[in-house]
Order: structure tokens, then sequence, then C-alpha cells
């Protein structure tokens, strides 16, 4: 049975300094109709507290369930929302489609500018999620990606060796991704 894409709106959560338009978050924000970007008032300084409301009222004002498509700390953005959000919010989630989660715990100090984000939440999401993680990328282990899938409960995609899964990857509308998402949503 084909999934009604109607049914959804979908929205994308993208990581600092937002997603250009040669990104692949901005080319599934083309290709489906009920799709938004979550507009965030500072890509370049991440605000855990300020994005993270941003992305719960985004939810509270859907007209449908959400489908959530996050990069980067847009990810953590999406997990720290989830662990602290009411569950009639939670439950607006259809599915969260998470690539390249950020290790916001990570000491080193090029990594500051998302401290504000952790601790990440290692706990199980309330929605069903994919992590699709690749093999080199700079902002999180494959290892840890993996970790994050196990205990959030989400499934795990290896996307081979795609860096920070970016603009630099050169994606376009990467049609691998789209058949992940295709997957995720045929298990609503």
């Amino acid at each position: 049975m084909a999934v009604d894409l109607s049914s959804f709106d979908f929205l994308v959560v993208p990581g600092r300094e937002n997603s250009p338009p040669d990104h692949w978050q901005s080319h599934w924000l083309g290709a489906f109709p009920n799709s938004t970007r979550l507009i965030q008032a500072n890509w370049s300084r991440p605000d855990a507290q300020a994005w993270i409301a941003r992305l719960g009222a985004a939810v509270e004002s859907a007209p449908r369930r959400v489908v959530l498509v996050g990069h980067s700390v847009g990810v953590a953005t999406i997990v720290r929302w989830s662990a602290g959000a009411p569950p009639e919010l939670t439950r607006k989630v259809a599915a969260a489609f998470l690539a390249a989660p950020t290790n916001v715990d990570d000491p080193d100090p090029s990594f500051a500018l998302v401290r504000s984000f952790a601790p990440m939440p290692l706990r199980a999401l309330p929605f069903p999620a994919l992590v699709a993680a690749s093999r080199d990328d700079p902002r999180v282990t494959f290892q840890q990606a993996r970790q994050f899938a196990d205990v959030w409960g989400a499934d795990f995609a290896d996307v081979g060796e795609l860096g920070h899964i970016g603009s630099a990857a050169r994606l376009g509308l990467w049609p691998a991704g789209l058949l992940l998402l295709g997957g995720l949503l045929a298990k609503i």
C-alpha cells in the first residue's frame, strides 16, 4: 500500500547556517508541496532553548500530523524537544528522519557553538524514527550515530561515506535518502 504523502506536513529542521539551495533538505522542500522549513532567529549561533521553542510552536500549529526532517544540530533540536514536549504534541509527530546527528556532547572546542544542546537525551523517542549516518562524518562518529539510533529506538541506515551529509556531499535531491524516508513512512 502506498503512503499518502498529502496526509502529512513535512517540517524540515536544518542545522547551523540553515540549508542552502544546494542542500538535499532544500531540494526536498521543493519536492513536497506540503513542506516548510523551520526558521530560526540566529542560524550562526544556535541557542537550544530558542530553537526548541520554535520547533514546538511549529508542531503545535501544524494542521496535520508532522514528519520531521532533521539534519545536524537540527537532529539535536528534535530529540531535545521530544524529551520535554507534552505527549499531546509528540503524538502529532508521525515520524522523524534524522540525518547526521551532531554529537553535541563532544568536548572538542569546535563543538562549542552547539554546546547549549548538550546533553543529548538518551532515551526512546515517542515516534518512529530513522537515523541516517555517514561513515566519515566529522561531527559524529559512525559508532556514536549507531548508539544514538539504538537508545532512541530508531532504525539505522549506513549511507556510506558522505561526510556530514550536507551541501558538500552534492546530493541534490538525494534519491537514496528519499527511499529511506519512504521506508520510514511505510511503517506508520
